[in-house]
């Protein structure tokens, strides 16, 4: 009972972490309606998750507190590359394409993975929410039981961006109008100002 506990409560906690509005998620729903490289995004965004999952239930969480200037230099970075991906957004808020007419341009693989990479590995929150925050809600179990939290951990990043991106499918018919795309592009573009500032923020503090 007591890992059963332990795997629930790290499903519980990574479901209230990721859930919340991002360049990840918000790339990987983009690219879920346009059904294009799903399996390599989701796959990627879940691998990258459950890396850093366990690198914060084996205690690598130390590192990160014993070097902030390197959360302070992917800040940064991030905030230069989702200022540049919301001001894509925009510009395609002005043009947007549909799903029927095929004239999204989805990406290629290899310049989808780059970029489920850089909204990923860019954004010191990722490192804070399951090195930082998992990694230490983990210490408090030992053994098999900070094994079980892991493996709940990394099941809820897996469901939700399995979820997300497979699933993104199901709105195709409401995002066959330019609207939809210009209001979805619209939120993207605003999300991405919004993180991009508090990464600034994040950077100078």
């Amino acid at each position: 009972m007591t890992y059963l506990s332990a795997c629930v409560t790290g499903f519980a906690l990574m479901a209230g972490l990721i859930v919340a509005i991002g360049a990840q998620n918000a790339f990987i729903l983009r690219q879920g309606l346009l059904k294009a490289n799903v399996p390599l995004v989701v796959g990627l965004a879940v691998l990258i998750d459950v890396v850093l999952t366990l690198a914060g239930c084996l205690g690598v969480g130390g590192l990160i507190h014993a070097h902030p200037d390197i959360l302070k230099a992917v800040a940064w970075a991030g905030a230069g590359f989702v200022l540049v991906y919301g001001g894509l957004a925009f510009r395609r808020a002005f043009d947007p394409a549909t799903l029927d007419s095929g004239a999204g341009k989805p990406l290629s693989p290899g310049a989808a993975a780059r970029t489920i990479l850089a909204v990923s590995l860019l954004n010191p929150h990722v490192y804070l929410d399951t090195v930082g925050i998992i990694g230490s809600v983990a210490g408090q179990y030992s053994g098999m039981g900070r094994l079980f939290f892991a493996g709940g951990a990394a099941a809820a990043s897996a469901a939700w961006f399995c979820g997300l991106g497979f699933g993104a499918r199901f709105l195709t018919p409401v995002f066959a109008s330019r609207l939809a795309w210009r209001i979805l592009d619209s939120i993207i573009g605003v999300v991405m100002v919004l993180i991009a500032i508090s990464l600034v923020r994040m950077a100078l503090a």
